[in-house]
């Protein structure tokens, strides 16, 4: 079994990739982002997670119909995007309409990243409160993907903007439940992906143009995939919500 460090290793020459365009597949309730060429993924996905290699994310779309308490999601996640063709992908699991999908691009110096994300937020909360009423289904999941290489510790820190994105951008939508600012949800899943080949990047932080480039693309994806939901379910929120 390969360990994380392995992952890393390449017999690639020096030199590092120029991001080619992402390919989007999105039908029959399956949406992907094809890199084109394997890449290391770093996630908390149910099926590949941790460290791992792979030229694919892909999202299976879920109703509560599809989960009933003897299916088993994992199975479930795994089984029919392998029958899809996308078994070897990084995997997430959405009760969100996967039409509804939203990118956004961002540069900053020689760094160029990428996000793709579905947000839902039925199942929103605030971060180190407990979450109380009836458990719904909705979660943010996201790929944010850099040209610049990056060795472990660069990819753990590019895994941690992504995150501190995603928690400004559903804070700054302004949505309060039980008088707190929602921060995320219970069930949001996130990837950071990066090439194999180049010169390896340690710093991937707030301050640097790695961290930048990435923490403005899943902002921006995030904030306009929160903003139509929020639009989308202004009935169902008015009760809860406090602007």
């Amino acid at each position: 079994m390969d360990t994380a460090r392995d992952l890393f290793r390449t017999d690639g020459p020096d030199t590092t990739l120029a991001m080619s365009r992402p390919e989007i597949f999105c039908a029959d309730k399956i949406l992907a982002v094809r890199f084109g060429i394997e890449q290391v993924v770093l996630s908390w996905s149910l099926t590949r997670p941790g460290f791992s290699r792979a030229d694919t994310v892909a999202w299976l779309e879920v109703a509560e119909a599809d989960l009933p308490i003897d299916v088993d999601p994992i199975a479930l996640l795994r089984g029919r995007l392998t029958e899809a063709g996308f078994g070897d992908a990084v995997q997430f699991m959405t009760a969100r309409d996967i039409r509804k999908h939203h990118r956004a691009t961002r540069r900053s110096g020689d760094a160029t990243a990428f996000c793709l994300t579905t947000v839902g937020l039925a199942n929103a909360g605030r971060v180190g409160e407990t979450i109380t009423g009836p458990r719904l289904i909705g979660t943010i999941n996201l790929v944010a993907h850099v040209d610049q290489p990056l060795d472990q510790g660069g990819l753990v820190e590019a895994l941690s903007i992504a995150t501190e994105a995603r928690t400004a951008a559903v804070m700054d939508l302004g949505w309060r439940k039980d008088g707190l600012l929602v921060t995320g949800t219970g069930t949001d899943c996130i990837a950071a992906a990066c090439p194999l080949e180049g010169r390896t990047r340690t710093y991937a932080g707030l301050h640097t143009d790695i961290g930048a480039a990435i923490g403005g693309a899943v902002y921006d994806a995030v904030s306009a995939g929160g903003l139509q939901w929020l639009a989308e379910n202004a009935e169902k929120t008015q009760g809860r919500e406090e602007r």
